[in-house]
């Protein structure tokens, strides 16, 4: 029996009208949009999130107390990375407000350090470290964890998390703070090669980033009025901690 195909493209679908379409279109990365709306088979290269700066990058304000906060975090040797997120429900927007980014320490040094941002805060982590190993054979979400830090397993979809990551960039739901230097930076490289994969290079807060996306908020909470009480003296309402 023979086998044949059709190719089908948006003009060819009744129900899409031209609004529709145009939201669609700026909805897609730009490498996907030939292969979405005609049909048309493509890797792509060059920049993942092709978004203005002005449109996701904001000034530090103070984050209200309402607002759900949560943390992402992927562990390495060379690199260990961590953002953190308050998410305004009114309108669907995650604040990206504060970074870690530190290089050849144990994971005791980073613990204290993200705990120092908020120990009542949850977090995600990349779901590589459950059998991720320190030298003593201990996984190192399991070491985490025994250093008090609330975490989960992330959700690693790559290709949806970019999606949902770059449709929030693009439609002004995912903001960062300006004082997020390294991310930043990181989203300028972030980049596919020729063959259409990720660049797997100075990504670590670009992937910490979509776990939070894609997990982390869906754990976060606000403050316990204990804490309130007990960070009375030198809390900054900015950063939170």
């Amino acid at each position: 029996m023979s086998k044949w195909a059709i190719g089908i493209t948006w003009d060819d679908v009744p129900h899409l009208d031209d609004a529709t379409k145009k939201e669609l279109w700026e909805s897609i990365p730009p490498h996907q949009r030939d292969a979405r709306a005609k049909g048309i088979p493509a890797l792509g290269s060059g920049v993942i999130y092709p978004v203005s700066e002005e449109l996701w990058t904001v000034d530090p304000f103070q984050i209200p107390a309402h607002w759900p906060r949560a943390f992402a975090l992927d562990v390495g040797w060379n690199r260990t990375a961590a953002v953190w997120g308050a998410w305004n429900r009114d309108s669907d927007t995650v604040y990206v407000y504060d970074e870690y980014y530190v290089s050849e320490a144990p994971p005791q040094v980073h613990a204290d350090a993200i705990r120092a941002r908020g120990d009542w805060i949850p977090g995600v982590i990349d779901p590589a470290a459950r059998g991720r190993q320190q030298r003593d054979g201990t996984a190192l979400m399991t070491e985490y964890v025994s250093l008090g830090l609330d975490l989960l397993p992330a959700n690693n979809e790559v290709e949806a998390g970019l999606f949902t990551v770059y449709r929030r960039l693009v439609s002004g739901r995912l903001k960062v703070f300006k004082t997020c230097t390294n991310l930043i930076g990181e989203r300028r490289l972030y980049r596919r090669d020729d063959k259409g994969k990720v660049v797997k290079e100075r990504d670590h807060l670009m992937d910490a980033e979509r776990y939070l996306i894609m997990s982390g908020m869906a754990r976060g909470c606000t403050q316990p009025e204990r804490h309130w009480e007990e960070d009375r003296r030198g809390y900054s309402p900015t950063t939170g901690y």
